[in-house]
């Protein structure tokens, strides 16, 4: 039995360029683990943020003067392959997707171990690479339309950043939800949005939906920067901003000045730090067995080739999710 497998690990904070493809042990499951033979993963901003060590804040989790943990990835789809003691709920051969940000990580590979809590078992009709984008950026859309106020049916929603991993689920999360859903994207994404079943669709190359007259229900800002002025102008009096993503002064200006607007009238104005979340993730299965969710893949790589993966993603110009393709399957 092969006791090595490849994998990708960083043993040094900095650019995809210290990124290393390389033979390394194979993990074996612990008391209440699954090894998992991975299919697919997916890129997240976090991973750069690891990468890079930045802001250097960070690294007094994530190591100091270099990573603690050289492993990257955190969205998983794969086959459980062996489990660990006392594990009850999945047995080799089961089709799983998670969020492994809470429990090591190390995706990026052709196997890993997981918390048994990260993981659930993988919609029949949806395949391993559309599975592996939906754990971290869903699981943040529907957060994020779920915090500081349920989101309402009939509500006049935007989505600003609409065509990122995060702002595709969004949209289609807020439409089912039976939300009137407004998209905000560049004139390339226009007709993506449509087809993913906005009811509006704002190109902000040629209008800026915080001065068009409009207020809304809610907005998620998935991407980009506004100022939080140009957030609260758009808001009904008793509307909702959440940011879930984007620019260093976007989320500072949503943490501290947020919290000053929403004492200080109806609105509220806040961001949230998703986190993994198993029953967030069984709600997204059932909406992906349904049809009211797809996953928005931009463009996929093999597993020797993350380093240009998230370039591509980093660079802020994916349609959807970067997919890493691991074992071919389904």
């Amino acid at each position: 039995m092969n006791t090595t497998m490849k994998a990708i690990i960083y043993t040094q904070y900095g650019s995809p360029d210290v990124i290393q493809f390389k033979e390394v042990e194979k993990p074996t499951p612990k008391d209440g683990e699954v090894l998992i033979k991975v299919h697919a993963a997916s890129v997240n901003a976090g991973d750069w943020i690891y990468l890079r060590g930045t802001p250097w804040l960070f690294r007094l989790a994530a190591g100091l003067l270099k990573p603690k943990n050289i492993f990257l990835g955190a969205d998983v789809a794969g086959r459980v392959q062996a489990v660990g003691k006392n594990v009850n709920q999945f047995q080799p051969g089961d089709e799983v997707f998670g969020d492994l940000s809470a429990c090591g990580r190390g995706t990026f590979a052709e196997y890993v171990c997981a918390s048994e809590t990260a993981l659930v078992l993988k919609p029949t009709n949806t395949p391993f690479e559309e599975a592996a984008a939906v754990p971290v950026a869903a699981v943040t859309a529907l957060q994020g339309l779920q915090s500081r106020g349920q989101i309402q049916p009939g509500q006049k929603v935007v989505i600003n950043g609409a065509s990122g991993g995060v702002g595709t689920f969004a949209v289609q999360i807020a439409k089912a939800f039976g939300a009137e859903v407004t998209a905000v994207c560049s004139t390339r994404n226009v007709s993506r949005m449509r087809s993913i079943g906005a009811d509006h669709v704002i190109d902000y190359t040629q209008e800026d939906f915080t001065q068009n007259g409009q207020q809304y229900d809610f907005i998620l800002a998935a991407n980009g920067y506004r100022p939080i002025s140009d957030y609260k102008r758009a808001l009904s009096p008793e509307g909702t901003y959440v940011m879930t993503g984007g620019a260093m002064a976007q989320m500072f200006e949503a943490m501290l000045l947020g919290p000053l607007v929403s004492m200080t009238g109806n609105k509220k104005m806040g961001n949230i730090m998703a986190k993994p979340d198993k029953e967030n993730l069984a709600f997204m299965k059932e909406l992906l067995e349904a049809g009211k969710v797809k996953p928005v893949i931009d463009r996929c790589y093999p597993l020797s080739e993350v380093a240009e993966a998230i370039r591509y993603l980093e660079a802020g110009h994916a349609q959807g999710k970067v997919v890493i393709t691991v074992q071919s399957g389904n």
